[in-house]
């Protein structure tokens, strides 16, 4: 059944109407646990009460370091029971990494797991902080830090918390007032993948999480009684200020999954008939060729959200059967997703735009002089309502709104009749040939038509003169062969000839960053030294010497 909408504009308040609504409705599936909305709100109540202990306040920040687990809901809730905002901590990070993020964060306080897979969290953070071998330490590299926490059973520093320690002494602890909270608080600060030298910081408030979470679940037709799989990071933007709130404001449940591993990710969506899914094209493509797979194991799965090219859409749609996926369009700045297909809308049009904006929130495209632009015509987005302040920091200054308040995305798109987003490309990823602008999803979308391609990616190399040269990647579909020559050649029979790429390489797999995303730069640089890119004539033909080649790239 539909859900009624929330009154709460907090995300503790939210965990606390939700176990009066419904105490015994399923909240939380978890590695370790399974939690009603009920035993949820004791978690989060316990969690709050062993932060007390350690000295979060109102203002204070905690540091959360951990995989999609229970104990990363309830630290960050009770952390905001407190008053308290959390900074969400890349779980990839090294301690290059997690050093500036405990720098510029200025935690208080930092809740991490103890190790996960190859990882280990501990060890990273006695690089940085080798005085946690003392009890009694004082961090100089972080003035603000006082104290550490370790979700975990392992062997630890003797300056760190274990978890249990902390919730027995909370428990123990005289009852105390409850701290003010706002829905103007600070919900989270979450860290951009770093397209610059550094991360941003990014500040959501709670309330917009909450309004723009409700937003999306709307969209996506959630129903109290959905199992949302989600297996992205609850440290980026598409799982905390996107997945969670979603999913909460709807009664629905969540089905963690620590980090994505396709097989598992399998068993999980079957054993507990997961409803719903957040899935990234990547994510899709693995599943759906992991020797296991089988379109039964996902049957029970109705809707979900993903982005990507038209392709990607149809295949989480019709391979990986879920019927009513939703595309969409956002960032971290702007709450995850400022645009979403109506789940109703039927699946080709779905293909072709990412949907009109989300309730509070106004688009408008504008030219390279900052003229709006009329329908149709490709420009960069803007954006007003659910957005963030400002970034934090050293940041704090960036120029990332123009004089009339709205944030300048920098991605490429184009708004139809009815004021729906279609998009075209991050402003960074676009190709400059010539003169003219190459969308590198154009490309991409025609060359997956091809029967012999399964995924492709394209990128704009630098050409003494052209600019740039477009250069395509592809891996063969299952069981096919990809000749690069013909690849070219139905190209140029199909799309204009300044779109079709200079050079194809057939690779086995397409690099990603450690967060799951297409590595652009490392395809630029397996280009190699070339010659020119080949030219075009008057009536769209391509010539030139560079036909492909067959790559090997690393397993990453």
């Amino acid at each position: 059944m539909t859900a009624p909408r929330p009154r709460s504009r907090h995300l503790a308040e939210l965990v606390a109407e939700l176990a009066e609504r419904d105490p015994d409705a399923l909240a939380v599936i978890s590695a370790e646990e399974t939690l009603s909305a009920a035993e949820l709100e004791r978690r989060v109540d316990a969690f709050a009460a062993g932060l007390r202990t350690l000295g979060v306040r109102r203002g204070s920040t905690v540091g959360l370091l951990c995989t999609n687990r229970w104990e990363w809901l309830c630290t960050a809730f009770g952390a905001m029971r407190l008053g308290a905002r959390v900074a969400a901590f890349n779980t990839f990070v090294k301690a290059w990494d997690l050093d500036y993020m405990l720098a510029h964060s200025g935690a208080d306080v930092l809740v991490t797991l103890d190790r996960f897979r190859a990882s280990d969290f501990l060890a990273t953070l006695g690089e940085l902080l080798p005085e946690l071998e003392d009890a009694t330490w004082a961090a100089e590299r972080y003035p603000r830090l006082r104290a550490v926490v370790a979700i975990g059973s392992g062997l630890r520093p003797a300056g760190v918390h274990a978890l249990d320690d902390v919730l027995a002494a909370g428990a123990a602890a005289p009852a105390a007032e409850p701290e003010h909270t706002s829905a103007a608080d600070d919900a989270f600060v979450l860290y951009t993948s770093g397209s610059t030298s550094r991360p941003k910081a990014v500040p959501l408030q709670q309330y917009a999480v909450i309004e723009n979470g409700f937003a999306i679940g709307e969209r996506m037709g959630l129903r109290s009684e959905d199992r949302v799989w989600v297996s992205v990071p609850l440290f980026w933007a598409y799982g905390a200020a996107n997945a969670v709130p979603a999913t909460l404001t709807h009664g629905a449940a969540l089905v963690l999954q620590p980090a994505f591993d396709a097989g598992e990710a399998l068993e999980l969506i079957e054993a507990h008939e997961a409803t719903a899914g957040y899935t990234l094209p990547n994510m899709t493509n693995a599943l759906l060729m992991h020797p296991d797979f089988d379109v039964r194991r996902t049957a029970s799965m109705r809707t979900g959200l993903t982005l990507g090219g038209a392709a990607d859409v149809r295949r989480a749609a019709r391979e990986l059967a879920i019927p009513e996926i939703c595309n969409i369009y956002g960032g971290t700045e702007t709450y995850g997703n400022c645009c979403v297909t109506p789940v109703a809308w039927p699946l080709e049009r779905k293909l072709e735009s990412q949907g009109p904006p989300l309730p509070g929130v106004e688009l408008r495209i504008v030219g390279e002089d900052g003229a709006v632009l009329p329908a149709g015509e490709v420009g960069e987005v803007r954006v007003r309502g659910y957005v963030m302040r400002g970034y934090l920091g050293t940041d704090a200054g960036s120029a990332v709104f123009d004089d009339d308040g709205w944030f300048r995305s920098g991605d490429l798109a184009s708004l139809d009749a009815d004021g729906c987003l279609h998009f075209s490309a991050r402003g960074t990823e676009m190709i400059k040939t010539g003169g003219i602008n190459v969308a590198p999803s154009e490309v991409e979308e025609f060359l997956v038509r091809h029967e012999d391609v399964g995924q492709a990616a394209v990128v704009g190399v630098e050409d003494a003169k052209a600019g740039q040269a477009v250069v395509a990647f592809v891996v063969p579909a299952v069981g096919h062969h990809a000749d690069p020559a013909a690849l070219r050649a139905w190209c140029a029979a199909g799309i204009a000839g300044y779109k079709v790429p200079a050079r194809i390489h057939v690779v086995e797999q397409l690099p990603k960053t450690e967060t799951g995303k297409l590595a652009r730069r490392a395809l630029a640089d397996l280009d190699g030294p070339q010659s020119a890119a080949p030219s075009s004539d008057d009536e769209g033909r391509t010539h030139g010497d560079h036909d492909g080649h067959v790559l090997r790239v690393d397993r990453r």
